[in-house]
């Protein structure tokens, strides 16, 4: 049997405020599987962001283990850490983290270039993956430049472009209109479909369940039920 792209085994987080500890995650069970599109539902403060973070490595758990392509983030340093998630992880930040003073096509090539590709090669690719989501025309805009929703496409294109073995995306529908919603939606179903990729996707768009091959509901820190066929 195939082994999982995540597994996650008791996996429990808390925040640390100064005054008081606010438990996150109390023991989370999960698995993805490969070429599987799995999405994470659940009310705002459940802890699916937190969760998601682990499993790309940018938060470490304080219990239990999270195993990504058999590897666990918490048994590396911060170099094999950084290295890691730049061959394995795409990841769609809520609040797209681009970087202002680079163009459209300069922040989606830059995963490229950290992984040591020429510069006119990362640039030729990062122009062939901004118009798969329609944005060729607006490559050399600035993110100020850009509505919330092209700086989305963008942030969405950054994460797929060196081709990810896992892609991490939160409200990566957030800012976009339905028609765009949904092209974005069959872009990375292709994409988990044709390379055997993992996505998860943390949504509270009902508009995308339909894309998802299970459905993972969270509450309180906790997965309550994973359901298939995109129905929570």
């Amino acid at each position: 049997m195939q082994e999982p792209a995540v597994l996650c085994r008791a996996v429990a987080k808390t925040y640390d405020t100064g005054e008081t500890q606010v438990p996150a995650l109390r023991g989370v069970d999960l698995e993805v599987h490969p070429g599987e599109l799995l999405m994470l539902v659940g009310p705002s403060g459940c802890g699916k962001t937190t969760l998601i973070s682990i499993i790309a490595g940018i938060l470490d758990q304080d219990a239990g283990s999270c195993r990504v392509f058999g590897r666990d983030f918490l048994h590396m340093n911060t170099r094999e850490k950084l290295e890691y998630r730049a061959r394995n992880i795409g990841f769609v930040f809520q609040a797209f983290n681009l970087l202002p003073p680079l163009t459209a096509l300069e922040n989606v090539a830059v995963p490229l270039i950290i992984n040591g590709a020429a510069r006119r090669t990362a640039l030729g690719r990062a122009q062939e993956i901004l118009e798969r989501v329609g944005l060729g025309e607006r490559s050399r805009s600035l993110p100020a430049q850009l509505s919330g929703g092209q700086q989305q496409r963008v942030a969405i294109a950054r994460a797929l472009v060196h081709n990810p073995r896992l892609v991490v995306c939160d409200e990566p529908t957030s800012s976009l209109d339905h028609e765009t919603g949904h092209k974005v939606m069959e872009l990375m179903r292709e994409i988990a479909m044709a390379h055997d990729r993992s996505l998860v996707i943390v949504t509270h768009d009902p508009r995308i369940f339909a894309f998802a091959d299970r459905i993972a509901r969270m509450d309180d820190g906790h997965i309550d039920s994973v359901t298939t066929n995109g129905v929570p």
